[in-house]
């Protein structure tokens, strides 16, 4: 079993050439501002309908779950669509929610033979999860997971959008 590689990168998800690219999706799985407007963008109509399908099967996806499509006209083959806690102070459960959605996303890419996945700053955004608490989850989910499951994932990237959140990934993945 190959030791999986974690790394943090500054740049936009959506050029990224790995397997699976990790989308900071909504409940409705429709597509939004941020990342998922970005991938949606960029994927092209393939992931949208797919999401549809999805919906129409199971309406949307819940907070911390996570579901796969095609990458469409991405770099990457697939899309693991995992929906964010909204930042509401961090006593109803955003902690847990939040690591879910890397747990989730790990469980999917796995089980579909994924050996490269990049993670954007999951609920950061508009959800208002404060940067350096998300960067400690996402990487002691991540770090935890890969340890409890034996894995064939070589390659694990947070992709960082801006300087602030590449900083603070920078730091986690070093100490």
């Amino acid at each position: 079993m190959a030791k999986t590689t974690i790394e943090v990168q500054q740049g936009d998800i959506t050029k990224v050439r790995v397997d699976a690219v990790v989308n900071a999706a909504n409940n409705s799985l429709l597509g939004g501002g941020g990342v998922d407007g970005a991938i949606h963008r960029a994927g092209g109509p393939a992931i949208l309908e797919e999401c549809r399908q999805i919906r129409a099967r199971q309406g949307g996806c819940p907070t911390g779950e996570a579901v796969i499509t095609t990458g469409g006209k991405l770099p990457a083959k697939y899309v693991i669509h995992t929906v964010g806690p909204v930042w509401d102070g961090g006593q109803k459960g955003e902690p847990d929610l939040l690591a879910s959605c890397y747990r989730n996303s790990l469980k999917l890419a796995e089980e579909n033979g994924v050996k490269s996945i990049a993670f954007p700053n999951i609920s950061t955004g508009v959800y208002g999860y404060p940067k350096d608490q998300a960067a400690k989850v996402a990487v002691e989910a991540t770090r935890a997971y890969l340890r409890e499951h034996k894995t064939n994932m070589e390659q694990v990237i947070f992709i960082c959008f801006d300087a602030e959140n590449f900083r603070l990934y920078q730091q986690l993945l070093n100490s």
